[in-house]
């Protein structure tokens, strides 16, 4: 598992998320090492694609390690996200599938559903995110074959 500390992770979201997100930024705040807002800071209606690509591009690029997606249903985000190719991006509305998607799948953005969990279900979807590390072996040629080349 890696250490809470040495993680830079961002946030993006659009107004249907922006509640839930300033609640887990609050309560990261201090324990990761590095995050980045891509999101809104209102709840005014915009359009999460604004605010998924420049997180998905910076997981991409490595310039940080996981992301966090949070919309309304957790969907739209998510699947803006996975538009890029070295993004794996899950939805999860239960810890366990926050848990398997990263040994399983290696993902490296959680999408959040903001409208359909509690705050305190998603700190603990989230938390289980951060914290649990990839598997690999047997689940390293299934996740190669993911990017469409």
């Amino acid at each position: 598992m890696k250490d809470l500390k040495d993680l830079k992770i961002g946030f993006a979201n659009d107004h249907a998320g922006t509640e839930l997100k300033q609640y887990l930024i609050e309560v990261l705040n201090g324990k990761v090492k590095e995050i980045k807002n891509f999101g809104t800071d209102t709840t005014d209606s915009c359009d999460y694609p604004d605010y998924a690509h420049p997180l998905a591009e910076a997981v991409e690029n490595g310039t940080l390690d996981l992301g966090i997606a949070i919309c309304g249903s957790g969907n739209g985000i998510s699947m803006t996200c996975n538009k890029h190719q070295g993004v794996r991006a899950a939805l999860s509305w239960e810890v366990e599938i926050a848990k398997l998607a990263r040994q399983h799948n290696n993902a490296n953005i959680v999408g959040v559903p903001a409208r359909f969990i509690s705050r305190e279900k998603a700190l603990e979807i989230v938390m289980a995110f951060l914290t649990t590390d990839f598997e690999g072996g047997r689940h390293e040629k299934r996740v190669a074959k993911i990017a469409v080349k």
